[in-house]
């Protein structure tokens, strides 16, 4: 083994580690959301409206931070937002009795949390590369895990603690952690930042030769527009539609997020065995109709059988997951596979559509929620997953 694979074989456990870690700081404040918007004393209409910051940031964070991977390295960049990202969380513990407060530190999270997801991306590519196998899909399995943790531990202590202190012990620990982490991680001379000779590291928005860039990102609009508005609005919808306390409201999430890591970590060789056309197709098509079941009869029955509702919409909830976990690293792996562009530039483009659907999904489902009720809304996300079953026929095995 050369000392490059051995170091790409370190920079692997490393990149296992930070994805873990942008999971539960990502995701730490999800079971904390009914509590928030109560101290916020605002509806589903304008907590709708509070999320269109994170969308905002999310934008500006991807159609820049490709371009400072591509000229600077990710590591210069992972130095940055590794840090700026639990800092966030942290602005998110200390807000939450202020809607300006809140606006900002939405924004200046979202912001670091897709230039860190994006930096992390072209470590994994270049990963793959060195050693000469498939991790992408175990790499973003490990950001389920850490998701799920964040969600169990959320909600096991929501009854002896206050959100505020649940996301500062997590923005802390947070922090730590990726400065040791982000220590063993691929040098800029080794993540392929520059790309080939003839990799660009400036596409224009629209031109022909990369339209396969623009259905990759609505493919993945499909894929995370449901995971944006489940992490945001299952809580809610358990607690304020179907009557379920404290703590068991999280395990909408927690079910979801449990089947992502299963989907993910067994994700390459599904790849392998289906291909990423019919991949996507049972996944969009099992993931979009198990949601829209599970909401179509646990909301109703949970006024008379609380409890059986909520197995029955926590089982819709896991067959999302499972349909949205392979999705992503799939469509990721090939945008960083396009001849003549730069990966980090690639993947920048198609997160710039897919993210922006991750974080304007959930207040578009807010302001549904507002017009109609939040049952009706949520089949909002699972219809556009069904959606994303449906283009997998512009994919080619």
């Amino acid at each position: 083994m050369s000392t490059l694979q051995v170091r790409a074989t370190h920079a692997r456990n490393s990149i296992w580690a930070l994805f873990f870690i942008m999971g539960v700081l990502s995701m730490a404040w999800v079971p904390r959301i009914p509590e928030i918007k109560r101290s916020l004393g605002i509806n589903n209409g304008q907590f709708g409206l509070l999320l269109l910051t994170s969308s905002t940031a999310s934008i500006l964070g991807t159609q820049f931070v490709g371009r400072l991977v591509h000229h600077f390295g990710s590591k210069t960049v992972l130095r940055v937002v590794t840090l700026g990202l639990p800092i966030g969380v942290i602005l998110i513990s200390r807000t939450t009795h202020t809607i300006f407060g809140m606006a900002f530190a939405l924004f200046f999270t979202a912001f670091n949390l897709v230039s860190m997801d994006l930096s992390i991306n072209v470590q994994a590519v270049a990963i793959e590369n060195h050693l000469g196998r498939r991790y992408m899909s175990s790499f973003h399995g490990m950001w389920s895990v850490g998701a799920l943790t964040a969600t169990i531990f959320g909600g096991s202590i929501a009854r002896i603690a206050a959100p505020e202190t649940n996301l500062l012990i997590i923005g802390i620990a947070g922090a730590l952690a990726n400065t040791y982490a982000l220590s063993f991680s691929l040098s800029n001379a080794e993540d392929g930042h520059e790309g080939d000779s003839e990799a660009t590291g400036k596409i224009p928005l629209f031109a022909k030769k990369y339209l396969i860039l623009w259905l990759l990102g609505f493919g993945m609009i499909g894929a995370l527009l449901p995971e944006g508005a489940v992490s945001d609005w299952s809580a809610i919808l358990l607690k304020e539609n179907m009557g379920i306390g404290k703590g068991l409201n999280a395990t909408g999430y927690g079910f979801f997020a449990l089947a992502m890591v299963i989907s993910r970590l067994t994700g390459d060789k599904i790849l392998t065995v289906l291909g990423p056309e019919r991949t996507m197709k049972l996944g969009g098509y099992i993931g979009g109709s198990g949601l829209a079941i599970g909401i179509a009869i646990g909301v109703p029955l949970s006024h008379h059988h609380p409890m059986p509702a909520l197995i029955i919409i926590d089982i819709g909830f896991l067959f999302a997951g499972l349909g949205v976990g392979p999705m992503i690293p799939a469509m990721m792996v090939a945008a960083a596979a396009l001849p003549g562009i730069a990966p980090s530039v690639a993947m920048s483009r198609i997160l710039i559509i897919g993210m922006a659907a991750y974080f304007v999904g959930p207040s578009l489902t807010g302001g549904l929620a507002q017009w109609f009720n939040l049952p009706v809304a949520m089949f909002f996300p699972a219809a556009t997953l069904i959606c994303a079953g449906w283009l997998s026929r512009s994919l080619k095995d």
